[in-house]
């Protein structure tokens, strides 16, 4: 968990100090192919502007490690405080998230130098605390801070792109699979029922939320080998779907009535054919990738509707802990998931698109909040959101793990989430 007692010593001065560079250099490489006019559009509540992602995770090491810990450090600007705090309530007061787009300053310009400013601060102060166990610990969390905005870059960019009528390419270079899949039925994988742990266990980095590690009991459950394709949720909506409320849970066919929704976001009909939106630009729907883009309430619909279910949060871990961590993740640089291709058993547990559970975002027995500021970071949305696992193609493997815990409210679309199944009969 996140004390200084578990972290795993890095090595000396000048890997920390690299490593530190290396994850804020890929921020920086991300946002190369927009264009000025791109960093400050704000699409909806739930997206940030570019420039404001690359502002807050400056400011997380500013106020959480170089003030409090680099004597003499002089803040960039003393409004940036209230400007790019997220919603650390410990710290004070900041500027409302729906309003995030409406700032034309700072410049882009200005920002890139706030983060320059504030990394040379930093090259400063892991010189000379290096080998302070808290300040490690802190130095990994805002390390993994900035990898979660990475990827919030890069759903929020395809987000601002999406609602262009241009329909503009974020990158025009990127590759696309129009041929089908090296594996295309699906499997049903029996894992037997008994006793299981699960959560984090281990020295390494992990978020407060993962732990404690603990015992869970499961009953028999068979796990589909691979993810819900883009063919197999296009005959969910041809069946009516959308329109048939038995499928729905009560607040999901409200919003389904309220949002008018059709298909997965970014999913659109031209001259009869499907189309999705990508962050390579509009291209032609491919029936073998998995859905994407789909809310927790589209996935449980889907499941109900093909007899299935969702798989609960730990029936996800245990599969998963019996495999290894690879996938197309953001280091292949492909930013869209891709066919299933057979590679494990299950396949695509990592990468490509983070799976709804059907479990709520809930405190493990004996969870305990971080000290001080950070205990802001992951306990405070115990409510109201549901788990995802797995990662996405915009996720950085070197981010990702067994028990990683992500979240989110079950409306949530613009995401890279999807869908696996759990076949609840024996077979």
């Amino acid at each position: 968990m996140f004390s200084p007692s578990s972290i795993v010593q890095s090595g000396t001065r000048r890997s920390l100090a690299e490593h530190y560079q290396e994850v804020r250099q890929v921020s920086e490489q991300l946002c190369r192919p927009l264009m000025t006019e791109d960093y400050g559009i704000q699409s909806m509540p739930d997206v940030s502007p570019p420039k404001w992602h690359l502002a807050h995770t400056t400011w997380f090491f500013e106020t959480l490690l170089l003030v409090p810990n680099l004597p003499g450090y002089e803040v960039f600007h003393p409004k940036f405080g209230y400007l790019f705090n997220s919603y650390y309530e410990s710290i004070g007061e900041r500027h409302p998230r729906p309003q995030r787009g409406l700032l034309s300053r700072p410049t882009v310009e200005e920002v890139y130098r706030y983060r320059a400013y504030v990394d040379q601060a930093m090259q400063l102060l892991l010189s000379q605390q290096a080998d302070d166990p808290a300040l490690h610990a802190l130095l990994l969390l805002g390390l993994h801070h900035e990898q979660q905005h990475q990827e919030l870059l890069l759903t929020d960019i395809k987000h601002i792109l999406a609602l262009n009528p241009l329909r503009p390419a974020y990158r025009s270079d990127l590759p696309f699979l129009a041929s089908e899949p090296a594996i295309s039925r699906e499997r049903w994988l029996d894992y037997p029922g008994g006793l299981y742990e699960i959560g984090y266990e281990g020295e390494d980095f992990a978020f407060d939320n993962e732990g404690p590690h603990h015992s869970v009991y499961l009953q028999d459950y068979w796990l589909a080998s691979r993810l819900v394709t883009n063919g197999e949720y296009l005959e969910f909506i041809q069946a009516r779907g959308y329109q048939k409320p038995e499928y729905w849970l009560s607040e999901g066919w409200a919003t389904v009535q309220a949002e008018r929704w059709q298909a997965p976001l970014y999913w659109e009909q031209l001259e009869g054919a499907w189309w999705v939106m990508t962050l390579g630009g509009l291209r032609p729907l491919n029936e073998h990738e998995p859905v994407c883009h789909v809310s927790f309430y589209e996935a449980d619909a889907f499941a109900r509707w093909a007899g299935k279910r969702l798989p609960t949060e730990a029936e996800w871990e245990v599969a998963a802990s019996q495999v290894p961590i690879h996938g197309n993740f953001l280091e292949s640089g492909q930013l869209h998931p891709f066919p299933a291709m057979g590679l494990t058993r299950p396949d695509q547990l990592f990468g490509d698109v983070w799976e709804w559970t059907q479990s709520a975002y809930l405190p493990y027995p004996g969870f305990q909040p971080a000290p001080g500021a950070v205990a802001e970071y992951n306990g405070k949305f115990m409510c109201n959101q549901m788990v995802l696992r797995g990662g996405s193609c915009a996720t950085s493997q070197s981010h990702i793990r067994h028990s990683y815990r992500n979240f989110f409210p079950p409306s949530t679309r613009w995401q890279f989430s999807g869908i696996r199944l759990v076949n609840p009969h024996p077979l």
